[in-house]
């Protein structure tokens, strides 16, 4: 590395290389250091290894990844927490070796046994050794090998662990060996140091050495081998060297020993090692320093760094021939004799036996020492936190070396830990050339500076910012560049152009001469090696160098031409002396560089002695008095610099200073002393050309601080150099912690003291607490280091430290400082109802104080999340939280749903539900539904399984599909009492036998019908024992589907038995045993084989059934044979056709009863019910509701509270029958039945308009259908048609489920694996999908039936069913309840079909109360029965007397549009009722309400809208109640009630409504404007003319601040605020003051207008004028200036300004006024125009529509769409852009997306406005698009993707020139445009532009730039923060679009980008893209 390059502009950096790891997310890392090497092709080549165990072959010219190669996955830091030195991924760690010889890449790598990424944790963590062929990157034979398990060769007791050792050092590469050192993360387990060896050919390991090998317990660790990576040394003739950590061995005890009598334990200590012949290692020499016990206390590591060995032939001494150089933790630096490193206190006073006195540095040393062995020879010591050290070798007069400190650099090293290893690098070895570098992980990165320093500094020529440079790490060098690796997945490259255009003479060495006298010339020559031309010729410094002949220039110097010069040497100062020459040039070839350098060089020398000191200060910092009693020694050398000999005349001291009185010392057996300081080996004379040593010693016995000032007089020159010293006292150590109470005490930290406390947090919430360090010593304490610093940062938990860098290790505080570290506790969003947990965190620390000692301090919090449902009284939830269970495991795990697809579904919500059903367990599945259960699931499955929020309450987890989306799970809670699977451990098994039954087999149910036909029963709870109990009379039992239970005395023949495997379900009660599965049966036959008879189809159970203890539910009565306990139906009785009730009740006296039905049931103990079909609604219940015996047998039970004990007989035949109730009144019912011939259970392939398309799965992320469903177990699949109607898709699924959308869901997919399979509940001949599986649906177009239209046909006058207020002696009272385990009224009851009000009165004369049911039921009482209550939510009715209306009744909505379609939800969707609705459609004729919240106007029915037969809500389905008045029904899905306007309504509201005499009320104003009045409005002419604000937080101040450059301000509709000039003619007071009666939204203490109401608000006299004249000029609709409003002639062509007159009024929303056009039209109509409109509008121009939406917000569609409606509908939606469409679509937006263009011809739009044909909307696929960016208040964003491009991200717009002097490069330099004011720029036409320029990235700078380019401009560029881009676009102010020099980048799909960086193919989104203007 030639200097004069290096500090040259040419010399900067060359390229970086990204590396494409990203496991888990995380960039690579690189810890070991590159490698470079030239392979036998002549390429040299970098090889790196990362923390993700890649490995990589790079060209070391170009950056290029030649190959790489995954070893394994990597080690987690996580699993060795507290320990994060290394994080996120500890792989390869340590500096590999490259073996010459065989081209092979000796390496280790940490990962764990299991490769499958799943099985992780500390005990799983493995070593390997690899061998790795450079040319290929694969393995070596017998490669890699694994080191876990190996036993220590010197100590049977130590085991090699992977998960807990770490390999840091580098690899060690000698002979036929390859070593390696281990030690450990942190000193964390019980660890040991290792020396591992290998044969590098076999693999076989020929070493396993053990720094701890002694008879101490092997849980003892220590002597770890790691300095800071830096390698293991040997010196090639047969030795190892390397250093240790600290340990606990401690075996010496202050017992002095020989280095050659070595302890078993080696604890900080330098070694060396014989390596012998067969690869085996011996230890022969050890060095430990004297106070090895306390540095171990300290934790001052002596093996921080390695033991180096310095150069033999530069640092050699009489008494010294080889020496190395070590520093640790300690900060003292060792200078060690390499052939008697010098034992354990063999020394002086039990001192260190050492050639030189330990250097004491200021700070700890982790980087290994550099090294200069030119110039005298130099090491360089980098102090953290100091400046780095510069010592120049010599030795002393004893013959012993002498390092002397000459030099400090400018900069400091990093505050935290990080700045690398020294190195050095000089010219082909010469002299002058030496530069030294070093990484930092602050400041300067990368620094360069002269080897050799200058006036006692080091001078920096060069550096670099790296970020991420990795700590620890050093350059590495080839070919003229350097290579630095980072923690950020990149490698640095630095160099310059390596080609020379000239060869020059150089070096030019003068040799010797005398200072003063000048040397004879030479001729510097120089030849032109390319064709180049000379510029000039510099020196550099002319001090003591000249040169002269220069030639004249420039001059052109083709290749082979010669020029010359002449330079002469007049030293003027001694010593070796340098300078450059530098020759400029200007190449046509930009491959050679511009400048060449000749290196001149001498010695300047003297005839005379001449004196030199160095240094001229020598300064001893923070000696702690007593530490040592010899105290500490420096030296400072005196140099004659002359040839003559020098005599030393005597040395001068003064204590006050240099110019001060002098002093006479005392002269001691140890030299000369002055106070504190002793001067030793003091020279007489000193030869030509030498040194001596003078030794200073500082031993203070007091606190203070000391100089001495001393004069050299010699005959050389008298010299005066200044010593001085600080004395303190010890430091010590303050701990303390922020209390958790928030009181702002600090608690001190004892040893052993109890953990610090976070106390509770609860979940979401963060905790921040410091700690705080003091140096607490006396005033004269020495300074406080911090020597050991693991904070828990970045570690697993809840509790850790916010930063590693925070009292850090290195941190050093003076007496009374303090410095603090900020802690926290943060609580995770936790599922509910989990106990309260504790986590935890350990921060280890050790500090200089010696009585501190490492403290492991431990630091807690207890974390509390939130308890729901029912609670005990300490407020912990009842029902635990059990974890996340498997669902369909086979089957429904818990079998009771009480809900699904409910949107305010929560964890509490279930919780409660389930508990007051009383069951033990409770779930919550598929974000929407409840389920309830007794058994617990069969199987536990991760917590990452259950990944879905709840839908009520996002904070809590309601199921999920899966961590991988494999399945469904539920989150399960319970309150203890829950039955536990009793799963055998071989899982559920085929019971062989069952009392006297024998397992058969599995069998196939037959087409069509039952493989057993005799009887059924079907529990939740079912086993194979209660079927065969069941089943007693028969000969076969079979369970299909878990639950269901069959009877039979033979096999039906179409039953056929199967595989074993299709039985995969288990029984309901008892997970262990098989039950069937879908259509199959597990079957049992009795052992005998006599048949025994099926039961009579007329009698009762036989007598020889099972005996039972208690009532049962009867099986079989009469015809009948029981299918369950069902529930009711939804809003009708599940068996309506006949009912009786008696006292007397039993099952066979209400099968007698029902004879003539198909149903029967029994319910309440007394009533029993027929019919032949059963109602909707009425399912089979999982509650076990049906517990209430008969009422005329005990041993019977006869339902319960709205359950039913249902049964089933033969269809009713054909005939007529009378049947009587309890009344007098009797009611005929006449039933008839078809049989028909079923060839078995098929899919339906029609269902009205909807066509079967296959068996699908559900979705990946929920139902594959999830906007509506409804569930009965009568469930046919055209009952599910019906109930879709209106979505355009449905499906049917578990037979009794049915599901619709209008879309199908991700992940959902037509399946083949024969899944649809189970029968549909309501028919045994259809299928209804299956476990997960759905027959599929989709809608075939619009129904074909005729409907008739409400314009030609009235609809049936009636007056609605309304509530009776009085009959007979009976008085209405309301609306109640049923009695919580009875009937409300019990006394007596009837029922019947023709049941009236009048009929239940007179039959319950004599009673006090009577009450009306389920339309046809009497009940009455003389009490109400407990539970009875009146509804608060009330009964619902259907209103039919509202003022002003006629109800028409329930109307269906039309396909594919709307009923009413003139105004569509005009008030908030809480708000409507029949009444809100009405006034909200005041001024149109006809009004409906939709859907309980939807609100609908027009004057008109569409066709297509009919009235739907019938009164009975529940069967017209306009059945749900109204959000505003739950008392009133507000029709249904896609069913209205309709409403039309009567002829003599009136025009106001009803005269009912009264005035609020509490608030909300008017608000009388502010300060500006006062309340009016209520006014009128209207659409047809508006009161006020400008809608300037619409928003659901509409407040009066809002608008009255909005219209603040108005006359007028009003609110109408609760939401919009309106400002005028003036009030409309048309604009009246309202009738009535209480007419604005809509509550403002954003404050309901306020009056916003209502529907056509506006409350009116007049600005006051007294008012400021208003500070937008402008606005309000242009805003005055009849006395403003003339409005300028840019239209389009459609028949010219040509755009014109259209001026509004003063003085005309218009009667539409566009001026009449008359247009001026540059061609002739011979029609005088005024052509419709893009109207303004709204004043905050602005008309931007005509766009093309798009796939997906150019506007992709609300949209709607009307006939009588304006430009002013679209505009109003989207500011009410707050969107920014309006767009309208074929003249009757309008849609919003922020943007316009999908390469939509504003650019497209004015023609285009030629589509008259529906609602206002003087008005242009759009065209056919044409969008007239309006801005109000300056009225909606939406904060601008970036936008993440536009058409194929997602966002990239933010980047500087310029990079840095790699050629020398060169500009900087823009980022993208492709096509581009600047917006000007008639193009502004928004993302998607930037976007556009580069997408038809085939360009592949778009980017946008400053606001209104749009700039192209390829793929490869930002590949390897690192991206700024994002909102730096902050730039907002001049076409879009609510988009950014870049920033100041920031570009936005968006990029085609990386994927569909070919070699050059452009796309492969670009498919434009639609064939309307046009070419922006440029």
């Amino acid at each position: 590395m030639d200097p004069s390059v290096v500090g040259s502009a040419q010399f900067g950096q060359l390229w970086t290389t990204k590396f494409p790891g990203n496991y888990k997310g995380a960039l690579e890392q690189i810890f070991s250091q590159p490698l470079v090497y030239t392979l036998d092709d002549g390429i040299q080549y970098v090889f790196i290894a990362t923390t993700q165990n890649n490995v990589y072959k790079i060209n070391a010219k170009t950056g290029d990844i030649v190959k790489s190669r995954n070893l394994h996955i990597p080690f987690l830091a996580s699993d060795v927490v507290p320990c994060t030195d290394i994080e996120p991924c500890i792989g390869v760690t340590a500096t590999g070796v490259i073996d010459s010889s065989t081209d092979t890449w000796y390496l280790t790598a940490k990962t764990y046994q299991d490769q499958s990424d799943q099985v992780k944790g500390r005990e799983n963590g493995r070593y390997f050794l690899h061998a790795i062929d450079v040319n290929t990157l694969a393995e070596k034979p017998s490669f890699p090998r694994p080191v876990e398990g190996t036993i220590a060769r010197n100590n049977p007791n130590r085991m090699f662990n992977g998960g807990i050792h770490h390999q840091r050092p580098a690899l060690l590469l000698t002979g036929q060996y390859v070593y390696a050192g281990f030690a450990s993360h942190c000193v964390q387990y019980n660890f040991t140091g290792w020396i591992m060896g290998w044969d590098k050919t076999s693999g076989a390991m020929v070493e396993r050495f053990t720094t701890e090998g002694g008879k101490e317990p092997n849980t003892t660790p220590g002597g770890g081998v790691w300095m800071s990576g830096g390698g293991l040394a040997t010196d090639n003739k047969g030795s190892m060297y390397f250093a240790t950590g600290n340990g606990y061995a401690s075996q010496l005890h202050g017992t002095p020993v020989p280095g050659r009598q070595p302890p078993t334990s080696l604890e900080e200590a330098a070694v060396n090692m014989k390596i012998n012949d067969d690869g085996s290692l011996s230890v022969a020499d050890f060095f430990m320093p004297w106070e090895k016990e306390q540095l171990d206390g300290a934790d001052k590591d002596l093996g921080t760094t390695p033991l180096e060995l310095l150069p033999p032939d530069v640092f050699k001494c009489a008494n010294v021939k080889r020496m190395g150089v070590v520093t640790g933790k300690s900060g003292k630096t060792y200078i060690l004799n390499l052939d008697n490193l010098g034992g354990y206190q063999m020394g002086a006073n039990k001192l260190d036996a050492i050639p030189q006195a330990p250097i004491q540095n200021e700070n700890s040393v982790y980087a290994g020492a550099g090294v200069y062995p030119l110039e005298g020879g130099y090491i360089y010591i980098n102090v953290i936190q100091y400046q780095t050290h510069v010592f120049k070798f010599s030795c002393d007069a004893n013959g012993n070396p002498a390092f002397t400190k000459v030099a400090d650099s400018p900069e400091k090293a990093a505050y935290v830990l990080g700045v690398g290893h020294g190195t050095t690098t000089s010219l082909n070895g010469q002299a002058g050339t030496g530069l030294y570098w070093m990484t930092d992980v602050d400041g300067f990165n990368l620094r360069i500076y002269n080897a050799v320093p200058q006036g006692g500094s080091l001078q920096l020529i060069k550096s670099a910012n790296i970020p991420g440079v990795t700590k620890f790490s050093r350059p590495v060098f080839g070919d003229g560049r350097a290579y630095v690796g980072t923690t950020q997945g990149l490698l640095y490259a630095f160099g310059s152009p390596v080609n020379l255009p000239l060869t020059c003479t150089s070096p030019i060495d003068f040799g010797k001469v005398l200072i003063n006298k000048t040397s004879t010339p030479i001729t510097v020559q120089c030849q032109a090696n390319v064709y180049t031309q000379l510029t000039s010729i510099t020196l550099k410094n002319p001090k003591n160098f000249q040169i002269s002949g220069l030639p004249n220039m420039p001059i052109d110097l083709p290749a082979g031409q010669n020029i010359s010069f002449k330079a002469v040497f007049a030293p003027v100062s001694p010593g070796p002396l340098s300078v450059d020459v530098a020759i400029g040039t200007n190449n046509a070839d930009t491959k050679y560089a511009s400048n060449t350098p000749v290196s001149l060089k001498g010695i300047g020398s003297s005839d005379k002695p001449l004196l030199s000191v160095n240094p001229n200060l020598v300064s001893f910092k923070g000696v702690i008095v007593g530490q040592s009693q010899d105290g500490e020694t420096s030296s400072v050398i005196f140099t004659n610099q002359g040839d003559g000999l020098l005599t030393v005349q005597g040395l001068d001291y003064s204590v006050v200073s240099e110019t001060g009185a002098l002093v006479t010392p005392n002269k001691t057996a140890n030299g000369v002393q002055v106070g504190p300081f002793t001067f030793s080996n003091i020279p007489t004379t000193i030869a030509g050309n030498s040194d001596a040593i003078v030794n200073i010693n500082f031993n203070p016995k007091a606190t203070g601080n000391y100089a001495v000032y001393v004069h050299v007089r010699t005959d050389g020159g008298t010299k005066i150099f200044d010593v001085v010293g600080t004395a303190s006292s010890s430091p010590k150590a303050l701990l303390e912690f922020q209390a958790a109470d928030g009181s702002g005490r600090w608690i001190p930290y004892t040893n052993n003291s109890s953990p610090f406390t976070f106390g509770s947090v609860y979940e979401q919430q963060t905790k921040v607490l410091k700690m705080r360090l003091t140096n607490n010593g006396s005033a004269s304490a020495g300074s406080l280091s911090v020597t050991v610093s693991k904070p828990p940062f970045g570690v697993p938990g809840i509790v850790g430290a916010q930063n590693g860098a925070d009292l850090g290790e290195g941190t050093t505080l003076a007496a009374g400082e303090s410095a603090t570290a900020n802690l926290f506790c943060s609580v995770p969003m936790s599922q509910v109802n989990i106990d309260s947990y504790n986590g935890s965190a350990t921060w280890v620390m050790n500090t200089g104080d010696p009585d501190f000692g490492k403290q492991f301090i431990q630091f807690t919090c207890t974390a509390i999340a939130e308890q729901v449902g029912p609670l005990y009284a300490n407020g912990s939830a009842v029902y635990r939280y059990n974890g996340c269970y498997k669902e369909n495991n086979p089957g429904r795990q818990l079998k009771t749903q009480l809900w699904g697809q409910d949107p305010t579904t929560t964890n509490n919500k279930c919780l409660n539900a389930c508990a007051a059903a009383g069951w033990a367990i409770a779930a919550t599945e598929y974000e929407t539904e409840c389920w309830c259960g007794n058994n617990f699931p069969i199987a536990l499955a991760n917590e990452t399984d259950c990944n879905y929020r709840c839908a009520g309450n996002q904070s809590q987890t309601c199921g999920g599909n899966g961590y991988f989306h494999d399945g469904s799970f539920m989150s399960l809670f319970s309150n203890g009492k829950g039955k536990p699977p009793t799963i055998s451990a071989g899982g559920p098994v085929v019971v062989k036998s069952v009392g006297p039954y024998n397992y058969t087999g599995c069998y196939t149910e037959p087409a069509g019908a039952r493989a057993l036909a005799g009887d059924k029963t079907a529990s939740d709870e079912m086993t194979l024992e209660t079927c065969a109990s069941y089943c007693s009379a028969y000969t076969y039992f079979g369970i299909e589907y878990a639950s269901e239970c069959y009877c039979g005395s033979t096999l039906a023949s179409g039953a056929a038995k199967t595989t074993e495997d299709q039985c995969s379900m288990t029984c309901g009660g008892n997970q262990t045993q098989i039950c069937g599965a879908g259509n199959r049966l597990t079957t049992y036959k009795r052992i005998n084989n006599n048949p025994v008879p099926p039961p009579s189809g007329t009698s009762t159970i036989s007598s020889t059934a099972t005996a039972t203890s208690g009532p049962i539910a009867v099986p079989k009565a009469g015809k009948f044979t029981y299918q369950g306990c069902y529930t009711e139906g939804t809003n009708a009785r599940a068996l309506a056709d006949v009912n009786t009730a008696t006292n007397s009740m039993t099952v066979e006296q209400c099968a007698s009863f029902c004879s003539a039905y198909t149903y029967m049931a029994v319910e309440y103990s007394s009533e029993c019910y027929c019919g032949n079909t059963i109602g909707t609604g009425a399912v089979l219940a999982t509650d076990n509701g049906c517990t209430m015996t008969c009422s005329g047998n005990s041993s019977e039970y006869c339902g319960g509270p709205n359950r039913l004990n249902f049964y089933k007989g033969a269809p009713a035949s054909t005939t007529s029958g009378t049947s009587t109730t309890i009344s007098s009144t009797s009611t005929t019912s006449t039933g008839s039945s078809t049989t028909t011939t079923s060839t078995g259970p098929t899919a339906v392939p029609l269902a009205g308009l909807y066509a079967h398309q296959g068996c699908y799965s559900e979705g990946t992320d929920g139902r594959a259908l999830g906007a509506k469903y409804t569930v009965s177990g009568t469930m046919t699949v055209e009952q599910c048609a019906t109930f879709c109607n209106g979505y355009t898709y449905m499906g049917v699924e578990y037979s009794s489920e049915c599901y619709c959308d209008n879309t199908i869901a991700a992940g959902s997919a037509l399946v083949t694996d024969g899944g649809c399979s189970m029968t549909c509940g309501g028919n045994p001949k259809e299928l209804c999908g299956g476990p997960n599986r759905l027959n599929f649906y989709k809608k075939s177009g619009s129904s074909s039936s005729s409907t008739t239209s409400t314009s030609s046909t009235s609809a049936a006058s009636t007056t609605g069913p309304v509530v009776v207020p009085s009959s007979g002696t009976f008085s209405y009272k309301g609306c109640y309840s049923e009695g919580t385990n009875g009937r409300a009224l019990s006394d007596k009851n009837t029922a019947a079909q023709s049941m009236t009000v009048e009929i239940c009165a007179t039959f319950c004369k004599g009673y006090a109360y009577m009450g009306v049911e389920y339309s046809t039921e009497c009940f009455c009482g003389n009490t109400i029965n407990a539970g009875s209550a009146l509804a608060t939510s009330g009964c619902p009715v259907t209103v039919s007397n509202l003022a002003g209306y006629k109800y028409l009744g329930c109307y269906n909505e039309v396909a594919g549009g709307r009923a009413l379609s003139d105004l569509q939800n005009p008030i908030p969707a809480s708000t409507v009722s029949v009444e809100s609705c009405s006034k909200a459609c005041a001024q149109y004729s006809y009004f409906g309400v939709e859907y309980s919240g939807e609100c609908f106007c027009g004057n008109k029915i569409n066709t297509g809208s009919a009235l739907v037969a019938g009164n009975d809500p529940s069967t017209t389905q306009c059945n749900m109640r109204c959000n505003g008045n739950s008392t009133e029904y507000c029709g249904g899905p896609n069913r209205l009630n309709m409403y039309q306007k009567s002829s003599s309504a009136s025009a106001t509201t009803s005269s009912t409504t009264t005035s609020p005499t509490t608030s909300p009320s008017a608000y009388p104003g502010n300060v500006n404007y006062a309340y009016t009045a209520c006014y009128t409005d209207s659409t047809a002419s508006r009161t006020l003319s400008d809608l300037v604000l619409a928003n659901n937080a509409m407040t009066i101040d809002k608008c009255l601040t909005a219209c603040n450059a108005y006359t007028y301000a009003a609110v109408e509709y609760g939401q919009e605020c309106w400002c005028g000039n003036t009030i409309a003619a048309t604009g009246k007071k309202a009738p009535q003051e209480s007419d604005c009666n809509f509550q403002c939204p954003g404050n309901p203490s306020q009056f916003c207008g209502a529907g056509d109401r506006m409350s009116l608000y007049t600005r006051k006299a007294s008012a400021p004028k208003a500070k937008f004249a402008a606005v309000q000029a242009a805003a005055t609709s009849e006395t403003s200036s003339a409005k300028s409003i840019t239209t389009f002639s459609t028949a010219a062509k040509t755009s014109t300004t259209q001026t509004k007159s003063s003085t005309t009024k218009s009667s539409t929303a566009t001026s009449s006024t008359t247009t001026t056009s540059t061609s002739k039209t011979s029609s005088t109509t005024v052509q419709p125009t893009p109207s303004q409109t709204l004043n905050f509008y602005t008309y931007l121009g005509c766009a093309n529509q798009t796939s997906p939406y150019a506007l992709a917000g609300f949209s709607t569609q009307s006939t009588t769409t304006t430009t002013s409606s679209c505009q109003k509908f989207c500011v009410s939606k707050n969107y920014g852009l309006a767009g309208i469409t074929n003249g009757n679509t309008c849609f919003c937006g922020n943007g316009l997306q999908s390469f939509s263009s504003l650019k497209q011809p004015s023609t285009k739009c030629n589509k008259p406005c529906a609602g206002n044909t003087t008005e242009i909307c759009g065209g056919q696929g044409y969008l007239s698009i309006w801005n109000a960016t300056s009225a909606i208040n939406i904060p601008p964003t970036t936008a993440k993707q536009v058409g194929y491009y997602p966002l990239k991200g933010c980047y500087n717009s310029t990079m840095p020139s790699t050629t020398k002097g060169g500009k900087p490069q823009p980022l993208l330099s492709g096509s581009g445009f600047t917006a000007g004011p008639q193009s502004p720029l928004d993302v998607e036409a930037c976007v556009s532009h580069c997408s038809i320029k085939g360009f592949a990235v778009a980017g946008l700078e400053a606001g209104n730039k749009c700039i192209c380019g390829t793929a490869k401009d930002v590949a390897n560029v690192q991206d700024e923060a994002l909102g730096r881009c902050n730039a907002l676009c001049t076409g879009n102010k609510r988009e950014f679009c870049g920033g100041k020099e920031k570009t936005l980048v968006y990029a085609f799909d990386q994927g569909s980008v070919d070699g050059n960086g452009k796309p492969k193919s670009m498919g434009q989104s639609n064939e309307a893209v046009v070419k922006p203007a440029a």
